[in-house]
């Protein structure tokens, strides 16, 4: 199996975080995590002064693209080049063309992965984002997507939820 390398799509503007969660929900569709393991949209922290009032607010760093972290072949190009509002991968012609180590750098995008000490079956708190203080116990573990998997209470029923590394710690 080959290395996975980020691609860049080339999306309708407006549709990048549209184009995201579809890729998302077609990667968990087909069972693609392995092969699949990011959908980004870069994001760029601004300033705007609007009325006389700062406001920061995020922006996209390259509007009209979403770059993708995969393991390239007939499957995975077909399933990302069909999916609504993907024109199709930048280089040339009709050949996906992956970002070099260097740019990849430049976009701050650091290649190297984190050690991180969490175990199926440990018990973590939720310390941001919409879960922050539920209490649960790890299901899996994707290192290289940096998320973990826990269950959550909701409407009576248990419901897996998917949070990033930063987003928990260990109790």
């Amino acid at each position: 199996m080959s290395e996975a390398q980020w691609y860049v799509v080339h999306t309708y503007s407006g549709y990048e975080n549209k184009v995201k969660v579809d890729i998302e929900k077609t990667i968990e569709n087909r069972g693609l995590q392995d092969q699949i393991l990011e959908v980004s949209v870069p994001l760029e922290e601004v300033i705007e002064l609007k009325n006389g009032a700062q406001k920061q607010v995020e922006r996209k760093m390259f509007p009209g693209y979403v770059l993708i972290h995969m393991v390239m072949n007939d499957d995975t190009w077909y399933v990302v080049r069909n999916t609504r509002g993907v024109t199709g991968f930048v280089g040339p012609g009709s050949k996906p063309v992956p970002l070099t180590e260097e740019e990849m750098r430049n976009l701050g995008f650091k290649t190297t992965g984190v050690v991180v000490d969490f175990a199926v079956g440990d018990t973590v708190v939720v310390v941001a984002g919409a879960w922050k203080d539920t209490v649960g116990i790890i299901k899996t573990v994707n290192e290289p997507k940096q998320t973990i998997t826990i269950n959550v209470e909701m409407f009576g029923r248990e419901t897996p939820v998917e949070l990033n590394f930063s987003e928990v710690k260990k109790m």
